[in-house]
């Protein structure tokens, strides 16, 4: 990638000429010294150049903790965490959550355990 080796350059150039306590210098350095796991997304083409789909999966969930008081217990914690995973893999997969959960509170109980997989969003017919 052509503008990320300019980019890579100009760092290690600036990094050079740039006061290291100043807000630009202590961003080069910080830049520099998270060079390899920024630039690894260039590896393999099918890579996302930032984790903002996981960061939007998660966002509406902390901005509510608060209101979930009642995962006070272990039970209530893994109650919400595997209801907020069945959510958020409904989305994933294009679902729409309500939709998803309606059809697999339907089907569970008929469903054994070993052909759990059918369950899964990409398996709802459309």
């Amino acid at each position: 990638m052509p503008a990320l080796q300019q980019f890579h350059t100009w760092l290690l150039k600036s990094q050079q000429q740039i006061p290291p306590k100043t807000a630009l210098g202590k961003a080069i350095n910080y830049t520099l010294e998270y060079w390899p796991e920024l630039s690894k997304y260039t590896d393999k083409g099918e890579w996302p150049i930032d984790n903002n789909a996981a960061e939007n999966a998660i966002r509406p969930f902390v901005i509510g903790r608060k209101n979930w008081l009642f995962s006070n217990s272990q039970r209530g914690a893994k109650a919400s965490a595997t209801l907020y995973g069945l959510i958020e893999t409904a989305k994933a997969n294009g679902k729409e959550p309500y939709s998803y959960l309606s059809w697999l509170f339907e089907k569970l109980p008929s469903t054994d355990l070993q052909n759990i997989e059918s369950l899964m969003p990409w398996n709802m017919p459309e």
